[in-house]
């Protein structure tokens, strides 16, 4: 997902009163188009024989909408993402439209279950919310939001009933040096991993990684092993904190790359999935959650949540 707009822009279009939320479903249009196994010219491809082959979630979770930036739990029962009705509207008016932002679905007995809203905003105020990364109670999203310039961090806590709550700002963790991209913090809570275009990176978007030290984030290292003059980005990191999975174009799409810790360091990245997959997210029995864009003559029809079970 990206969110390339200021905020102060989409306010002087639509005021400071946010519409009621509503259900996504109503939400999507009549001609929107659901997109099939079948019907996909350009299926994601599996480059590896641990995985079964990647198949779309359930009507729960998968609309003729746009799913997209999924993250996994690591017991594999939590799934959020974020929902887009309609992926040929502009950001800047998604931030209106009452649905679009992060969901949340629960697995019951083996079953997804509808998937619900999660609120990140006071009621009456805009925000558009995404690239959701969440560690026990704690949720890190980006946002647009009223209040605020361009696009910054947030962290939300979850209460004993469940809910998210308590969101505040959080880019001021960071120097503005860094430059934070979508993120992913390690088990222990002391390496964040993001991608950023920063300056002293290979080219495109690095995958860099700060460390913690006397409660403050350290100055960014670039993970040269896995970086090239193209893009890498969207990080996702193993919960024993061995395996680094990744975006990478490859043959002219987004695929996913993983490289495993040797001794200590990385190692040269494998290809894993390709043909406009993206954004990976795994749980601890190593089941592999991506979106998957649908794409015909060079436009995106819609986005869905696939998963490729592992053997």
């Amino acid at each position: 997902m990206k969110l390339y707009f200021l905020l102060s822009l989409i306010l002087l279009f639509y005021g400071c009163t946010s519409p009621a939320t509503k259900d996504r479903l109503d939400a999507i249009p009549s001609d929107a188009i659901k997109m099939t196994p079948q019907t996909d010219i350009y299926p994601p491809i599996l480059h590896s024989s641990d995985w079964n082959e990647p198949i779309p979630l359930s009507s729960a979770i998968n609309t003729p909408g746009g799913e997209d930036s999924p993250f996994i739990t690591p017991d594999g029962n939590t799934l959020y993402f974020f929902f887009t009705p309609d992926v040929r509207i502009p950001v800047e008016k998604q931030v209106a439209d009452g649905v679009t932002g992060i969901y949340v679905s629960k697995k019951v007995n083996g079953t997804w279950t509808k998937s619900e809203r999660v609120v990140l905003q006071d009621s009456g105020k805009l925000a558009l919310d995404g690239c959701e990364f969440v560690q026990d109670t704690t949720m890190w999203f980006c946002s647009a939001r009223e209040g605020y310039t361009g696009i910054n961090w947030f962290t939300a806590e979850m209460n004993k009933n469940g809910i998210w709550q308590n969101w505040k700002y959080a880019g001021d963790q960071f120097k503005p040096s860094y430059e934070v991209g979508e993120l992913h913090i390690n088990t222990g809570g002391d390496e964040l991993y993001f991608h950023s275009s920063r300056a002293g990176g290979k080219g495109g978007l690095d995958l860099w990684v700060t460390k913690k030290s006397n409660g403050q984030w350290a100055e960014p290292e670039n993970v040269l092993v896995v970086n090239t003059l193209d893009n890498e980005g969207w990080p996702f990191l193993s919960q024993d904190g061995n395996e680094l999975w990744f975006l990478r174009f490859y043959q002219g799409s987004p695929a996913i790359f993983r490289s495993t810790k040797i001794n200590g360091s990385w190692a040269e990245p494998e290809l894993i999935i390709s043909q406009f997959a993206g954004e990976p997210s795994l749980d601890n029995h190593g089941n592999l959650y991506f979106v998957h864009h649908f794409y015909n003559n060079n436009t995106m029809i819609e986005a869905d949540i696939y998963v490729a079970y592992k053997k």
